[in-house]
C-alpha cells in the first residue's frame, strides 16, 4: 500500500491514516476495497519470533512493522529509516548518472516484494544457457540501467536484436526479517552446509563466499569487516552481500547512482561521468545507517498457527531441507530483541543448483555463485506476494513449487514427492507456505 497522508507511530504500535484499507487474508493475495477516506487504528500484533504466533481477528496484517517491544530509541530509528527508504530521490540528491529506481521502496514497497525489478543481461553460447567466454558486447557490465539523470545521457541497455544476449529479470524480494538473517552466525550457516554435505539425495547447499566491497561500515557494532575481507554472503537473491550496511550502500550505488562513504564512486557509464548533479559523495554515513537500521528492525509478520499435518507434509516433501524452518541468532547481536533467539526464516542461507530452467546464465558475478545457483529464498511474508520465484514467473505457491523442477535441479525430487501427494495434501502444503 502507498501511504499518502501522515504516518504516526506510538511506542511499537503504529497508527495510520490510510487512503485504502486492506483486509488481510492468510492466502495467496490480498484484496483491497474500502472507503478511500477512512481513518484506521491498528492494534499491536504479536511478533513472529516464536514458532506459531496467532493473528487475531481484530488485527490488521501488514508487512511494514517494527519488531514488537523495541525500546523507544530503536522505534525512532526504524521510523527515520523507513522514511528514507520510501523517499524518492532526484537529480539534486545525486540521482544518476545511471539508475533503475528512484527509491528503495520502489523495489520493496512497504518492505514487501516488488513491484520494481532489475534486469540482467549476458552473452550466451549457442545453447542459450552457457555464459560465453567473451562478454565484450557488454562493456558496462551485466545490469540493465534504463534511466539517466544528473548529466547522464546514455542508458545501459541490451544490444538490440542480438540473439546471443540473454536478458533475465529479478523482482525486488521482501526485506522483512533481514535483521534476523544478519544475526545468524557464520558457524550456524556452515553447520547446515556440513549437514547437507553428508546427505545422499543430492541436496548439497553451499555458502556463498564473497569479498567485502565497501570502504568501511556504517556501524561497527554489527560487524568489523574491512574491504577485501573474504566472508559469507547473505543478502540478495544469490547472497552476494554480507551485511545490511553493505547491502544498503550497494543498492544506493547500483540501483540509484547514489554514492556514500561506503561506496563513493559512480558506477561506470557510457558517458564517462565520474560525478552527477550533486558534486562529491551524495549521502552521508547516517543516511546509510538509518536505512540499514530500518531493515534490521523489520519484524517477521505474525503467522497463523500451522496445521501439524501440513508441517509434516512440508518435511516429507523435503522442502524443509533448504527452507530450514529456524536458525539460531548469535547471542552477541547488538539488537536485544533478536540476539540469541530462534530466527524462523525458512531458509538455510545457502546456494543451491536449481538447474537449467531457473538459470540466469550470468558468469560468476555474485560472489562464488554460479549461473545455476540461487540462495534459498526466506519464506517470510509470502502471503503479501502476488508473484513468486526470483523473476515473478509463478502466480501461485503451487506454480512456484513446480518451477523448482528441471534438469539438474537439487529440488527435483522434492517436486516429485509433492506431485505424488493427494490433491488435498498438496493444498495443505500450499496453504501452509502461503500463510508464512
Amino acid at each position: 500500500m502507498t501511504f499518502i497522508f501522515n504516518k504516526l507511530r506510538f511506542s511499537s504500535v503504529r497508527w495510520f491514516v490510510l487512503p485504502i484499507v486492506c483486509s488481510a487474508a492468510v492466502g495467496l493475495a490480498l484484496a483491497c476495497e474500502s472507503d478511500p477516506h477512512a481513518t484506521l487504528a491498528i492494534t499491536p500484533t504479536p511478533d513472529a519470533g516464536s514458532d506459531a504466533p496467532v493473528v487475531g481477528p481484530s488485527q490488521l496484517d501488514l508487512p511494514d512493522q517494527p519488531i514488537l517491544g523495541l525500546p523507544r530509541d530503536l522505534v525512532d530509528l526504524f521510523d527515520e529509516g523507513d522514511n528514507l527508504f520510501e523517499l524518492p530521490l532526484r537529480d539534486g540528491d545525486g540521482l544518476g548518472p545511471l539508475y533503475t529506481q528512484r527509491s528503495c521502496a520502489s523495489c520493496h514497497t512497504e518492505g514487501a516484494r516488488g513491484p520494481g525489478f532489475v534486469q540482467k543481461m549476458v552473452v550466451v553460447e549457442a545453447d542459450g544457457l552457457t555464459p560465453a567466454a567473451d562478454q565484450s558486447k557488454l562493456p558496462f557490465g551485466f545490469t540493465v540501467h534504463p534511466l539517466v539523470a544528473g548529466g547522464g545521457k546514455t542508458p545501459v541497455l541490451p544490444p538490440p536484436n542480438d540473439p546471443t544476449v540473454k536478458v533475465t529479470t529479478r523482482v525486488g524480494p521482501p526485506v522483512m526479517a533481514r535483521g534476523y538473517m544478519e544475526a545468524v552466525a557464520d558457524a550456524e550457516i556452515l553447520r547446515v552446509e556440513a549437514e547437507q554435505r553428508a546427505r545422499t539425495d543430492g541436496i548439497h547447499g553451499v555458502a556463498n563466499w564473497v569479498i567485502y566491497g565497501s570502504e568501511t561500515t556504517a556501524d561497527a557494532r554489527f560487524h568489523g569487516l574491512k574491504k577485501g575481507d573474504r566472508v559469507i554472503g547473505r543478502f540478495g537473491l544469490k547472497a552476494r552481500v554480507p551485511s545490511l550496511d553493505d547491502f544498503t550502500a550497494d543498492a544506493l550505488q547500483g540501483d540509484m547512482g547514489i554514492t556514500s562513504p561506503l561506496r563513493p564512486a559512480e558506477i561506470a557509464n557510457p558517458d564517462g561521468l565520474t560525478d552527477d548533479a550533486k558534486p562529491g559523495v551524495d549521502v552521508p554515513m547516517s543516511s546509510v545507517h538509518l536505512r540499514a537500521m530500518y531493515l534490521r528492525l523489520l519484524a517477521i509478520p505474525p503467522r497463523p498457527k500451522p496445521d501439524a499435518a501440513a508441517v509434516a507434509l512440508f518435511a516429507k516433501s523435503k522442502c524443509d531441507v533448504c527452507h530450514t524452518p529456524s536458525l539460531q541468532a548469535r547471542a552477541d547481536y547488538p539488537i536485544a530483541a533478536i540476539a540469541g533467539k530462534p530466527a524462523p526464516l525458512y531458509t538455510d542461507m545457502l546456494l543451491h543448483d536449481m538447474g537449467d530452467a531457473l538459470a540466469d546464465s550470468l558468469p560468476t558475478t555474485d560472489g562464488s555463485a554460479t549461473w545455476r545457483q540461487w540462495r534459498t529464498a526466506p519464506l517470510v511474508g509470502l502471503r503479501f506476494n502476488r508473484t513468486f520465484m526470483h523473476d515473478g514467473r509463478s502466480k501461485s505457491v503451487r506454480e512456484a513449487i513446480r518451477a523448482h523442477d528441471g534438469r539438474g535441479s537439487e529440488a527435483a525430487e522434492s517436486v516429485r514427492i509433492y506431485d505424488a501427494l493427494s490433491p488435498a495434501d498438496q493444498k495443505l502444503v500450499d496453504d501452509f507456505v502461503a500463510a508464512l
